[in-house]
């Protein structure tokens, strides 16, 4: 099993930054790929960018490329998600998955955390 667990979220206004992290217990962190996924009210759970075990491979929706950085670290079992630049559209519960390998599709995790606010005001 492993325990994911979300932090950061919160009210940022338009322009702003906000860094979520992911803790993670129960496995070996560095044994797997980790991501990002958001989801609006009304709407499914969508894909923001995923890192492989290493941390050596990203990959971003393209909404959120060039604003968004994930990044790990491995010594500390910890993920991140630094948002820059954020809109309106950005506003969302934001969850970490843990996996095998990178994927775009929440099919390819296993392991969920519980999701964190984000809410961007203008």
């Amino acid at each position: 099993q492993v325990q994911l667990v979300e932090l950061g979220g919160g009210l940022v206004q338009v322009g702003g930054s906000l860094r979520l992290s992911c803790a993670a217990s129960g496995r070996t962190f560095s044994s797997g790929a980790m991501g990002w996924f958001r989801q609006a009210p009304g709407s499914e759970r969508v894909f923001v960018a995923a890192i492989s075990r290493s941390g050596s491979s990203t990959i971003y929706a393209d909404s959120v490329k060039g604003r968004f950085t994930i990044s790990r670290d491995n010594a500390k079992n910890t993920m991140y998600l630094q948002m820059n630049s954020v809109k309106p559209e950005d506003t969302a519960v934001y969850y970490c998955a843990a996996g095998i390998v990178s994927s775009r599709y929440p099919s390819g995790y296993d392991y969920w955390g519980q999701g964190t606010q984000v809410t961007v005001s203008s």
